[in-house]
């Protein structure tokens, strides 16, 4: 963290600093910021918060014995060895420190912020951004999937005066949070990837969904630049909401205005690869990332990082050299027997479903057969059922080989694809548990067959795949 006085850091937070021997409110604190005791690290603020399962305020001493120097929390701790800070609430104390840290290295520093949002890809997009703009000079960016009220502001506080750029990912399940968000981080670029169904029960709707995902075009200020999907209707029409400049991705080849594109798009099982052009300039790339679906992403990363000065070639290296996506994000496997098993059960809407399927029917080894081992889609509220019934209907009209459906939340999908079908017991299959499925497709994978696993995080498809992986072995 950019280095802040103890009364700087009470000021930023509107909090009550009470002081510890040896320390006075000039006295500098420098540290990141962490919300588990168990990841405090000497020198660091750790953040008591009072969560769903527990209360951070029973951990203080554990966080202080670990070399705390600062605690900020609701309830003052009496005989503590180190300062305290104390807030009305320890979650908005977060927030208001970033939003102070974020704007103090904006104004003394030049810090440029990106932030990302968008029903799928986010991640993705991030990573391969933050590998270019590390060329272009020291960058931050969201850890794992931190892209919440909590993850946001722990990824800005990382900021320090060496910082040039701030990658953030911003996901959201409701009104308003975006907004939140971008209200802290100050983008001078938007991203926004795509408008899809996940959560859609939480928002209500894909309009709403819409909505919120706009909340990122809407806080850029007449300097900013939203960088849009030109190939998806609802993101092109944030464009209307942007009071500066806009910068299109199309990942068809398809779109006239677009800065930045793709073409000549091949999908194999070594990855993906295009002709990338970017402001008038083409190169081939061969992407190690599997699927189609992520050329929008790599396209999304290189529309703000030539924007920001990093060149074409450049771009392609980034492209060229990244490794395959995080553990259960299109993670593949070549197993004995050749046998493909992809594993992408780490999350999964309607259209990161249909992609994944997609994807499977392009990689097939034609010498043997796909199969599809799907679980359930979460948070769809009123979509579920609807959205389950077509993508069974999707596995079959794809010639998938074989679809086993898992999950006794999940048996729709099975019917759906067996009513279209009219497929027999060789073609589909159902098991209520991962357990059962596992039993079964340890004897049924052939040689030269090619596995998908997929399914939403709840579904716990994801341990299926390794257990499989090992199993095959």
């Amino acid at each position: 963290m950019i280095a802040l006085t103890l009364q700087e850091i009470a000021d930023a937070v509107s909090g009550n600093l009470k002081l510890a021997a040896g320390y006075s409110a000039t006295s500098i604190v420098s540290g990141d910021a962490k919300t588990d005791s168990r990841e405090v690290k000497p020198g660091e603020i750790y953040f008591a918060r009072r969560g769903q399962v527990t209360d951070g305020h029973r951990f203080i001493g554990n966080a202080v014995e670990v070399g705390a120097a600062l605690i900020i929390g609701e309830d003052q701790q009496d005989n503590l060895s180190v300062p305290q800070i104390i807030v009305d609430s320890a979650d908005t104390a977060l927030g208001s420190l970033a939003k102070y840290v974020v704007t103090k290295a904006k104004r003394e520093h030049g810090l440029k912020v990106v932030a990302i949002t968008g029903s799928n890809g986010k991640t993705t997009t991030k990573n391969l951004l933050a590998k270019m703009l590390g060329r272009l000079g020291n960058t931050v960016a969201s850890e794992k999937s931190f892209n919440n009220e909590v993850g946001g502001p722990l990824t800005m506080l990382r900021v320090c005066q060496e910082t040039e750029y701030l990658v953030v990912e911003m996901g959201a399940s409701a009104r308003g949070e975006i907004a939140l968000l971008t209200s802290m981080a100050q983008p001078d670029y938007g991203v926004v990837l795509m408008v899809g169904k996940a959560h859609a029960g939480g928002f209500g709707g894909i309009q709403t969904t819409a909505a919120t995902k706009g909340e990122m075009v809407e806080a850029l200020t007449a300097e900013g630049v939203a960088v849009l999907n030109a190939n998806d209707p609802l993101v092109a029409a944030m464009q209307q909401q942007a009071r500066g400049r806009v910068r299109w991705f199309d990942a068809t080849g398809t779109v006239s205005a677009a800065e930045v594109t793709a073409a000549e798009i091949t999908v194999s099982a070594a990855g993906t690869s295009f002709i990338l052009t970017v402001d008038g300039v083409s190169k081939p790339v061969n992407f190690p990332v599997l699927g189609e679906h992520h050329v929008a992403n790599a396209l999304a990363a290189a529309a703000v990082a030539s924007d920001l000065g990093l060149d074409l070639q450049n771009i392609v290296e980034v492209l060229e050299a990244t490794v395959r996506p995080a553990k259960w994000r299109m993670e593949v496997s070549q197993l004995p027997n050749e046998v493909t098993l992809i594993n992408d059960a780490y999350n999964a809407s309607p259209e990161s479903m249909a992609a994944a399927l997609k994807t499977l029917t392009q990689i097939a080894d034609p010498a043997g057969r796909s199969i599809a081992v799907l679980g359930a889609m979460s948070e769809l509220g009123d979509e579920s059922g609807p959205e389950h019934d077509r993508i069974g209907l999707l596995a079959v009209r794809l010639r998938i080989g074989q679809v086993v459906v898992v999950g006794e939340n999940n048996r729709r999908m099975y019917i759906s694809a067996i009513n279209e079908g009219a497929w027999s017991e060789s073609e589909a299959k159902y098991f209520p548990s991962s357990a059962e499925a596992l039993t079964y497709l340890r004897d049924e994978i052939k040689p030269h067959d090619t596995v998908l696993i997929k399914s939403s995080n709840a579904a716990g498809l994801r341990f299926l795949g390794d257990d499989l992986k090992e199993a095959l072995s």
